[in-house]
């Protein structure tokens, strides 16, 4: 993941963009009230079924047999699975944890926007308006509403 970066405000929370357009679900998990982690969004069936889908089509080399073991834990009170548990297990390309400087998760943008869904749906449109317009302009100054 490369370490150039840049940011977009969304409602009133500045949202990080990395240069191969991966944006950081730490900073959309500000924008939700209460307390939920990342783990929290990963246990859901549905967004499970998602990523699945996701690197099924842009990853080689998905690791299909933990994902089945995985998917069908889902949904129980007792599951939760981090995003680095994920990742190694699965050998998933669509997010990413990073711990340091410029750490936290980060997801493509397809599985950002679901993400997004998850804080709210008002989020969601305003993320994917305000990343439109990082893409037509390069750069995004001012918040997005």
């Amino acid at each position: 993941m490369s370490n150039k970066r840049k940011a977009i405000n969304i409602l009133g929370e500045s949202i990080t963009i990395t240069e191969n357009d991966y944006i950081s679900l730490t900073d959309m998990l500000k924008a939700k009230e209460g307390d939920f982690f990342i783990s929290d969004w990963l246990r859901n069936r549905n967004t499970l079924e998602y990523l699945g889908i996701w690197e099924r089509i842009h990853n080689p080399n998905f690791n299909y047999g933990e994902f089945a073991t995985i998917k069908s834990s889902a949904g129980l009170n007792s599951y939760k699975i981090s995003v680095k548990d994920w990742v190694n297990k699965t050998q998933a390309i669509g997010l990413h944890a990073k711990a340091g400087r410029y750490g936290g998760t980060y997801a493509h943008k397809d599985i950002a926007f679901e993400f997004a869904m998850w804080i709210s749906a008002e989020f969601k449109i305003y993320l994917i308006k305000g990343f439109q317009k990082k893409v037509e302009r390069g750069n995004v100054e001012g918040e997005i509403r």
